[in-house]
């Protein structure tokens, strides 16, 4: 699949370019330079060829020191794995010093070049693109991210640049897993990512906070596609300090409603937290798949102590997390890479399991051996009567599709939650379920669901 990127100093409207192009707002748009400061990628079609978009944080000038370098990094590794660059400048603030050095940098990349001038809101601005003809590339258009002026030229410029070329007809990452890595700010998310990748594809810091945006990662497995959602911390409502950090909270609490399996990331130096227990309530409620992993495990030492740490905090997080008991916990180090390689062999067993189907004579022998050795509690003097079960296969199946089962019951409210609970475990003892939520679907005699 051929790769786009788009380049360009700080708040010359690339993300705004990116959101018009993957046509959904994925990146952040604010008035404030600096907002992007890791890559965003998306998958985008001319017709039925897809290609892939890259957002890179602005090179230059930026109101957050730290992260200059950082920024920097990302987005010449971004240049150097594109096929063609799209190389963003404001027509309003017209030609700088800084984009006549980003030009000369770009000219040695020996890729194809496309001068985007930004917020040609208007065609009497069009005359600014003359000034633009100084940086010597042969392709330069006048747009409004913003508004969509122009845009479909641009897609026909972007259509002739890789015109000739063999793109697949088959975008391989529609069906593929999307794996959300989530937790707190400075848990190690970022670095998790990039020692699986063996690159450095997000910024990684020791300042909480680095990736405030939802970042989507192309990635294959054993030639398996994945995608990688690498998140902004989610912290408390009460510290986001900006409008910027909410959107980002906000963007990371719907790439958990989009995902298809979270891993969600502790730090083993802080403990659960009561900031870990609401994201774990939030893949709880969203029905996720999930992996829990215990990151920062090389700061435990003495060696001879690891043993007893982890026995104290899988007690620790089992008490805490008790509604996530069914994820699996993986103790690790992202910075030593120290049991990394034990993630995705445990992603693909869920994956196995959730592709599991219960043969329904099966299931109802299994239900009324368990309502036998402990009858449901009565609840207004009635107790629950279940008839006949069988697992249901949603029409939309997606990768890690959690199991669900129809219960045909006398009353859907007389199944009170602990003796759900009770029913899932007896479940889990037959056919384990690893990573997965047990979800149960009720149908009463006059056929209500609930």
């Amino acid at each position: 699949m051929k790769s786009l990127a788009i380049v360009g100093r700080p708040n010359v409207g690339k993300s705004a370019l990116f959101n018009r192009l993957a046509g959904k707002k994925i990146s952040i748009v604010h008035d404030q330079p600096g907002i992007t400061r890791d890559r965003l990628t998306a998958i985008c079609r001319l017709g039925e060829i897809p290609f892939e978009i890259v957002d890179t944080g602005g090179i230059g000038t930026e109101p957050d020191p730290d992260f200059a370098a950082a920024t920097k990094d990302a987005a010449e590794i971004a240049i150097a794995s594109a096929d063609a660059i799209l190389f963003t400048v404001d027509g309003q603030s017209g030609l700088t010093p800084l984009d006549k050095e980003l030009a000369v940098r770009l000219r040695t990349t020996r890729r194809p070049v496309v001068v985007i001038v930004n917020k040609i809101d208007t065609e009497k601005h069009e005359n600014i693109l003359a000034d633009f003809a100084e940086l010597g590339f042969e392709f330069c258009i006048g747009v409004s991210a913003a508004h969509g002026r122009n845009i479909r030229e641009l897609l026909t410029v972007i259509e002739n640049l890789f015109s000739g070329t063999e793109l697949e007809n088959k975008d391989p990452w529609d069906l593929a897993p999307r794996i959300a890595i989530i937790g707190r700010p400075n848990a190690g998310k970022s670095s998790l990512i990039n020692t699986i990748l063996q690159t450095q594809r997000t910024i990684v810091s020791e300042l909480p906070g680095t990736t405030r945006d939802t970042v989507d990662i192309a990635y294959f497995h054993r030639d398996k596609p994945y995608v990688l959602c690498d998140t902004a911390g989610i912290r408390h409502r009460s510290k986001h300090k900006t409008s910027v950090e909410v959107f980002s909270v906000m963007r990371s609490e719907k790439t958990i409603e989009r995902a298809d399996l979270c891993l969600l990331v502790l730090d083993a130096q802080s403990g659960v937290t009561s900031q870990d227990k609401k994201i774990a309530g939030l893949i709880q409620k969203s029905r996720k798949a999930c992996v829990i992993i215990l990151n920062k495990w090389d700061l435990v030492k003495p060696k001879e102590d690891q043993r007893k740490f982890l026995k104290e905090m899988t007690q620790e997080i089992r008490r805490e997390l008790f509604f996530a008991h069914f994820a699996p916990l993986i103790a690790l180090s992202a910075k030593t890479h120290e049991h990394v390689q034990r993630v995705f062999p445990m992603i693909e067993k869920i994956g196995q399991h959730a592709a599991r189907r219960v043969g329904t004579g099966e299931l109802n022998r299994l239900i009324q051996e368990a309502m036998q050795r402990q009858p449901p509690p009565l609840r207004a003097n009635k107790r629950l009567k279940i008839y006949y079960s069988t697992q249901i296969i949603p029409d939309n199946v997606r990768p890690f599709q959690t199991p669900h089962f129809l219960l045909f019951v006398n009353e859907p409210k007389l199944l009170v939650d602990h003796y759900r609970s009770y029913l899932a475990a007896r479940i889990r003892e037959h056919w384990e379920f690893p990573g997965l939520p047990i979800i149960f679907r009720l149908r009463g005699k006059k056929f209500d669901n609930c």
